[in-house]
């Protein structure tokens, strides 16, 4: 029998690498929004073009699969399922940012934003959205159906993903390479933004060829 601190920590593993992957996204979006609207030169010359971005969010929401996989163990529940606690800690964050900020909530994930409070809000909200995830079949019958609807599409196409993921996890793996050098190389970019960017590219990485060599997606099956 599992201790169950083993456990519990399995689960909280599982909720950090689905956050990780959110933020991944967010950081893709935002660059890839200065990209197309302000003509940004992205971490130029180590990345050859901006588009490439594209691979880290598809590779991140790859990653969510086997995120919750590591995360397929039985708690049991605090009072309430995880995702009640995810929708209180995204009102709350929600709450926050209205009242206590001026940003739009429509650019909250698009614009480029420096504002310790508004990146604190950000910071809970992906909190909440990444506990709504890890517990999203739960939420009601219709979204645990629409799932195991997802779930029987991609069983078919596993060894599709599988390979695209390996080829998207090279391409992570560059952009990993090219944003250090970038900032190695520029003083500019030596900021906190970029050194977590970095770490959170790390993580990804290191999920996807995880996942690649535990063969994650052929343990997918339909329900």
């Amino acid at each position: 029998m599992k201790s169950p601190a083993l456990v519990y920590g399995r689960k909280l593993f599982s909720i950090a690498l689905i956050f990780n992957a959110l933020v991944c996204i967010v950081y893709s979006i935002g660059l890839l929004t200065g990209f197309y609207t302000a003509n940004w030169q992205l971490y130029s010359p180590f990345i050859f073009d901006g588009n490439v971005f594209w691979a880290l969010i598809a590779v991140s929401i790859i990653n969510i699969f086997p995120a919750a996989f590591i995360g397929q163990v039985k708690t049991g529940r605090l009072w309430f399922h995880h995702y009640i606690y995810g929708f209180l800690v995204l009102s709350m964050a929600i709450g926050f940012l209205v009242l206590f900020t001026s940003v739009s909530l429509l650019t909250l994930f698009t614009a480029n934003i420096t504002d310790l409070a508004v990146n604190v809000g950000r910071f809970f909200v992906l909190g909440g959205l990444a506990l709504v995830l890890d517990d999203l079949a739960d939420v009601s019958r219709y979204t645990a159906k629409f799932l195991c609807h997802i779930k029987s599409i991609a069983c078919k196409g596993r060894r599709i993903i599988h390979i695209a993921q390996a080829v998207l996890s090279v391409v992570c793996l560059y952009i990993t390479v090219g944003v250090s050098a970038a900032v190695i190389h520029n003083n500019e970019w030596a900021t906190a933004s970029n050194f977590i960017f970095i770490g959170t590219l790390i993580i990804t990485i290191i999920t996807s060829f995880w996942s690649l060599k535990r063969k994650v997606w052929y343990h997918l099956t339909p329900n």
